[in-house]
């Protein structure tokens, strides 16, 4: 390896090492004014490391608004939504990547534009079809509308079209019927795009804020993001701030936990999917 071979690897090395430092400090700073007594959290000031960490801001947050139920909401949306939604886009995904039917290109085209429409186009019709059922304020307001889940399906039927053919004619020349090839021969082999659907899925959910701030009223009923915008002008808190860093601490390690889970599928996922 000559002399400016390595130079350059150590230039690359300090940039990488110094991006991740800006990725990571907004983390580090959430973690530092949570622990931060008082009103120092909005001190002007930039202050590294708290002078006296307490665990104030935890209590008081935590004693005085509904978070665990918050997390529970959020939890149950986000794992329930996750599962169902990660089954839709595998069998939609199985169905658009290896059947032959009339009109399968039009519908395709039609998941793909439904992409491009922002949120607030079916934001009204989607509230109108919840409330004439009844499910208003409950976690499944949240959850049914959300479901179908169109950049799922791509991610899916990009993995699929990767499974070899002959593989499937010889699962069903064995006798094994489309739903026992799917689930037998299709499925062991689809680990990564599980991983990934999962992670994006629950990332999505857990992150979501208009639509739940929609159809959920109760304060109790709330999902956290939602229940971090009521804190920033509560004037029970001396600190506001320092409450909502409190809570999106403990808010953060679901997904870390997800990732941390999934990650090895994540990064193979993508990587088979041709997502770039």
């Amino acid at each position: 390896m000559t002399k400016r071979t390595t130079r350059r690897r150590w230039w690359i090395t300090a940039a990488l090492a110094g991006l991740a430092v800006l990725m990571i400090f907004p983390l580090y700073w959430m973690a530092v004014s949570a622990f931060t007594p008082g009103g120092q959290a909005q001190s002007r000031d930039l202050r590294l490391w708290p002078t006296d960490p307490t665990m104030e801001n935890f209590r008081e947050v935590f004693t005085s608004q509904p978070v665990w139920s918050w997390l529970g909401n959020s939890l149950f949306i986000s794992t329930v939504g996750t599962a169902i939604s990660v089954m839709v886009s595998l069998g939609a995904g199985y169905a658009l990547a290896k059947f032959q039917f009339r009109g399968r290109g039009l519908i395709y085209a039609a998941f793909l534009v439904t992409i491009m429409m922002p949120i607030q186009v079916t934001l009204v019709p989607s509230f109108l079809i919840v409330a004439r059922i009844g499910l208003v304020d409950t976690p499944w307001a949240v959850i049914l509308p959300t479901l179908f889940d169109v950049v799922g399906i791509f991610i899916a039927r990009q993995f699929m079209l990767g499974v070899p053919d002959p593989l499937l004619e010889a699962a069903r020349l064995d006798g094994a019927s489309e739903r026992q090839t799917f689930t037998k021969v299709v499925l062991p082999t689809c680990g990564p795009l599980i991983g990934v659907l999962v992670i994006l899925g629950f990332m999505t959910r857990w992150n979501d804020f208009l639509w739940p701030l929609v159809v959920l009223q109760g304060n109790e009923n709330l999902t956290v993001p939602v229940g971090l915008s009521t804190l920033t002008n509560n004037p029970a808190f001396t600190s506001p701030w320092g409450a909502v860093m409190a809570v999106a601490c403990v808010a953060v390690l679901p997904l870390l936990a997800v990732f941390l889970v999934f990650q090895r599928q994540f990064v193979q996922g993508i990587a088979n999917t041709g997502i770039k």
